[in-house]
């Protein structure tokens, strides 16, 4: 009797564990049904962002200015069972930005969520040595092609009854880099974007938030890392004494692009491992 009773106990024991585990998975994919677009994905922050978007249920749309990179990242996720397409677009080019909207419909029926994470850095070093040249591509890639790529999409999200707008900044934006100088104040500028579109998108039930990373192992920020003494110099201002890694960015992404954060909207969130941002 007591040998069956305690089969009985594992048996229910293991099938509660089943239950449970399945209904974390279920509650995982807070995203499902939504249709999402994050530019520049194709590798660093972007691909951990679409990567994580779609492991949440969301299907999406992944974009890049190279037709060769779009292709094996398009042929990555989906190997990993993910529901994506992929476009080339250059962000900066109005009908590359028409096209990315136009295929995103015909593709999956709507949009729900724009990641806005292209960004230009052509220049490094001390920013009265700056080109024009270098100056209009930062801000033509960084800020007005998100305001435009965001006030192109809005009639959509309004259409499906409403939506999320993510901008990726950086915690440049906050402390400019010396070498970095144009690049950190188009960083500033997102994180003042933001809050300018709060107050027309929430008439329209969309929120709009903003991200901005530290100094995350990615290739666009190998400057900061991959040399020793850079890198030991950057982690004498870091708290947790760690380079982040760009998951910790996409989680952050996905809440923000959830119901979880439905009454958050016009807020910059630091990814910097304790390193402090004021404006």
């Amino acid at each position: 009797m007591l040998k069956n009773c305690l089969a009985f106990s594992r048996r229910t024991s293991s099938l509660l564990k089943a239950v449970k585990m399945s209904s974390t998975l279920a509650s995982n994919r807070k995203l499902d049904g939504k249709v999402a677009i994050v530019t520049a994905s194709t590798e660093g922050i972007g691909l951990a962002i679409a990567r994580r978007l779609g492991q949440d249920g969301a299907k999406v749309m992944v974009s890049s200015r190279k037709q060769v990179n779009v292709d094996k990242t398009v042929s990555q996720l989906k190997s990993e069972n993910l529901d994506v397409s992929a476009v080339v677009c250059h962000v900066a080019k109005p009908e590359d930005r028409s096209k990315l909207i136009e295929q995103t419909l015909s593709q999956f029926g709507g949009i729900d969520i724009l990641v806005s994470n292209a960004a230009a850095n052509p220049t490094f070093g001390p920013i009265l040595d700056t080109e024009e040249s270098a100056w209009d591509k930062i801000f033509e890639t960084n800020v007005k092609a998100s305001f435009f790529l965001c006030k192109e999409i809005v009639p959509h999200m309004e259409k499906r009854g409403g939506g999320s707008v993510v901008f990726v900044s950086s915690f440049a934006g906050y402390t400019p880099m010396e070498f970095l100088g144009p690049y950190s104040v188009s960083k500033t500028a997102l994180i003042g974007l933001t809050k300018a579109l709060v107050p027309q998108l929430s008439t329209m039930n969309i929120r709009v938030n903003c991200v901005a990373p530290g100094v995350i192992q990615t290739k666009f920020s190998e400057q900061l890392w991959k040399n020793p003494a850079v890198k030991d110099m950057m982690l004498q201002l870091i708290p947790m004494k760690r380079i982040g890694e760009t998951p910790e960015v996409a989680g952050l992404v996905s809440f923000l692009s959830s119901d979880d954060a439905s009454y958050i909207t016009g807020e910059t969130t630091l990814v910097t491992g304790g390193i402090p941002g004021r404006l």
